[in-house]
């Protein structure tokens, strides 16, 4: 790998295992096998460039993770309420092997608020999460699904998968299952439709 690369590995290490704000250019530069701490600058701008660059990449191979595991939950002998459980199954399982990706996503949107840039990325992630979203649970092809179901389906499936990723964050413990989110999901539909 170049230097490049080598920075990019150095920096998604780096935010594993720190965190975004506690990462040091001294900290990448020794996680990608001692890269000169001026060759951030070079390829990247900046330390802030660098992390977003890397989450990025990272955010995205968690994308098609997630679109596998939607893929793989699709069994045709299920039933869709069994399906939905068994995808929501395997989204929360990727959570807690990804626990410290999630939290670097986390810090990434509080960081956002300082960096247009970073904002904007971000961003085009969220609409990208909900078009697919939307599109593999109404059984529809990303570019021709509707852009009511991307704003129905897929901002609350975006929502329920955030906020289930910080309850499994913080409370492991009290965190809804796959079970649980469609037993809730029935709940609220049968309180609105009784």
């Amino acid at each position: 790998m170049g230097n490049r690369e080598d920075l990019l590995a150095g920096a998604r290490r780096c935010l594993e295992e720190k965190g975004w704000a506690r990462t040091t250019v001294r900290d990448i530069s020794a996680a990608a096998g001692g890269v000169s701490m001026a060759a951030i600058g070079y390829h990247f701008g900046s330390r802030e460039e660098l992390l977003n660059a890397a989450l990025l990449e990272a955010m995205a191979e968690w994308g098609e993770e997630i679109g596998a595991a939607m893929a793989a939950a699709h069994d045709p002998d299920a039933t869709p309420a069994q399906r939905y459980e068994a995808l929501w199954s395997q989204m929360i399982s990727s959570i807690t092997e990804r626990r410290t990706l999630w939290l670097a996503n986390l810090e990434a949107m509080v960081q956002a608020e300082h960096s247009p840039q970073l904002r904007e990325q971000l961003v085009a992630g969220q609409r990208e999460g909900r078009r697919g979203l939307a599109a593999r649970l109404t059984g529809g092809d990303e570019d021709g699904i509707a852009e009511h179901d991307v704003r129905t389906v897929g901002s609350v499936h975006l929502a329920l998968l955030l906020g289930t990723m910080t309850q499994w964050l913080n409370d492991p413990e009290c965190a809804p299952s796959g079970a649980d989110l469609l037993d809730g999901l029935r709940a609220i539909v049968a309180h609105f439709d009784g």
